[in-house]
């Protein structure tokens, strides 16, 4: 599994264009962001899908016994849209802004759940980032 730090690193380079993303990999660095959490909460990874994907398996995984992580189920879901949008109309005009677009659902799932690794109370508030704000 790839170090959190070097998936936050590969999702700004895929938000700022430096370095061009596949809609597969944006997926797989969503999924890999949620085995971590998965990981720090003491659980084996799922291999399981959900609705046909492992990221929504890995969110259920990790919701577990854990009611407030449910704030990025639809950071999850709007991703594998993203993800359909991408691999099912490869050819359509908006496709690039597409792709754009799933990089930025990417990297918000990561800031999400690799701030929630820090600061428990993130996501309290939905995505609110107010606990991580109060400690700086």
């Amino acid at each position: 599994m790839r170090p959190l730090a070097d998936i936050g690193q590969r999702l700004r380079e895929a938000v700022d264009g430096s370095r061009a993303t596949s809609a597969e990999e944006l997926l797989g660095l969503g999924e890999q962001t949620l085995e971590h959490w998965v990981i720090a909460r003491g659980f084996e990874p799922t291999r399981q899908t959900r609705e046909g994907f492992r990221l929504l398996a890995l969110h259920r995984q990790g919701s577990t016994d854990e009611p407030s992580f449910n704030a990025c189920r639809e950071t999850c879901r709007e991703l594998v849209y993203h993800y359909n949008l991408v691999t099912m109309q490869p050819e359509h005009e908006e496709t690039a802004q597409r792709q754009k677009m799933m990089a930025l659902v990417a990297n918000h799932l990561f800031l999400f759940v690799s701030g929630r690794m820090e600061t428990r109370q993130l996501g309290d508030f939905c995505c609110s980032s107010r606990p991580l704000h109060a400690e700086h």
